[in-house]
């Protein structure tokens, strides 16, 4: 079990104090993709931000590879993320000015635990791996939302983590680019054995996910 929570509960306090998440409790297996669905509002980006470690204020229990979240210092916590987990956003959020090579090596530069050299071989086996070795010298702004997304996922994977957090990967994508950032979702679990989890509004995905979970009023319908 890479992943384990147990009675999330989420309150915001703005304008008035009201609860989000109720009770929510999952795990997460090594190998699986699993979708949380619902309506906008329901919750799933919410429970994603603690489920990543990124929002550590809730109550309940959040084991992530046996370490309990809240027992982590805010330092011990940052850098354990780092290690374990890795971010997937709607926006791809890669640096225009940087080239394709580049903004997946920044990840791993930023933990340090490798040389710069070895670093780059990962980010050109990553590359090579999702068919795209063709574009590491070209700049993050001249590709198609497609291949800036499939960049996306290869910057998650820099760090090898065992975890991956996706948020409405393919929120901004025509169908076409969705199946195609959806197809490299699934080999990741197939060939890497990571394990992702992620928020969406796309039936196609959630039906041909592992797992499918429902939101519904900060509810979890398993």
């Amino acid at each position: 079990m890479i992943l384990k929570a147990q009675h999330i509960n989420k309150f915001f306090e703005d304008p008035k104090r009201h609860q989000v998440l109720h009770n929510v409790s999952l795990a997460l297996n090594p190998g699986e993709l699993v979708s949380i669905y619902g309506e906008s509002g329901s919750g799933k980006s919410t429970l994603l931000y603690i489920l990543s470690t990124l929002d550590t204020d809730f109550e309940g229990s959040l084991q992530i590879h046996g370490q309990e979240s809240k027992t982590l210092s805010s330092l011990a916590l940052t850098n354990f993320r780092n290690k374990h987990i890795g971010f997937i956003y709607q926006f791809h959020y890669l640096l225009p000015e940087f080239t394709v090579l580049q903004n997946i090596m920044l990840p791993a530069m930023k933990l340090g635990s490798k040389s710069k050299e070895e670093i780059k071989q990962d980010a050109l086996q990553l590359l090579k791996e999702m068919g795209m070795n063709d574009f590491a010298a070209r700049s993050a702004y001249k590709l198609s939302g497609g291949q800036q997304q499939s960049v996306a996922i290869a910057r998650a994977l820099i760090n090898d983590p065992t975890l991956i957090v996706a948020d409405e990967p393919t929120g901004n994508l025509d169908q076409k680019n969705t199946d195609i950032v959806f197809d490299l979702l699934k080999k990741i679990t197939r060939e890497k054995g990571k394990t992702v989890v992620m928020a969406t509004h796309n039936p196609k995905i959630y039906q041909n996910s592992h797992r499918a979970i429902e939101m519904i009023d900060g509810v979890v319908r398993l």
